[in-house]
């Protein structure tokens, strides 16, 4: 597995929704439409940003994550690296990106949803100190979510 020879962590813009479309469609069952992306974009309380790698001398969108800040509360909405680019540490490092930025904003507290089954993505929050504290029945219609939040004083970074 080749690692990256670089990584940017850029906010997202218009001219990458259709990467990040291509990346949504193959990454969730369900996943959002092309407006929920260009709504984010528009929102005062929205952060989105995608995370550009260097391979083989060529550079690609690899993947993004959305989330919101109100307050000193975040909520990730949406988190996805390309298919043949996972398991390269890119997920955990825009999550760490993220998660500082979040800090610096004066978070206190940041939650997600993540399917029950998705075993690699709750390993991920796991590490980076996330906990379940309940469970939302048929969320993702016939599959339920944990939900999961992190205590901002708890994360190291």
């Amino acid at each position: 597995m080749r690692i990256p020879a670089s990584i940017k962590i850029l906010p997202m813009t218009s001219f990458d929704i259709d990467v990040v479309m291509e990346i949504e469609n193959a990454s969730f069952p369900r996943p959002w439409l092309r407006e929920f992306f260009e709504k984010e974009l528009k929102s005062p309380i929205s952060y989105c940003f995608v995370e550009k790698a260097v391979l083989d001398g060529r550079e690609m969108l690899a993947g993004y994550i959305v989330f919101w800040i109100v307050a000193d509360e975040a909520h990730i909405l949406n988190i996805a690296v390309k298919p043949e680019m996972r398991n390269r540490g890119l997920g955990k490092r825009l999550l760490s990106f993220s998660l500082v930025f979040m800090l610096e904003k004066g978070v206190k507290e940041a939650y997600l949803e993540v399917r029950t089954s998705n075993e690699s993505a709750k390993k991920l929050y796991d590490r980076f100190g996330f906990k379940g504290v309940y469970v939302r029945k048929k969320y993702y219609g016939n599959e339920d979510a944990i939900v999961m939040m992190l205590d901002m004083d708890e994360f190291e970074q």
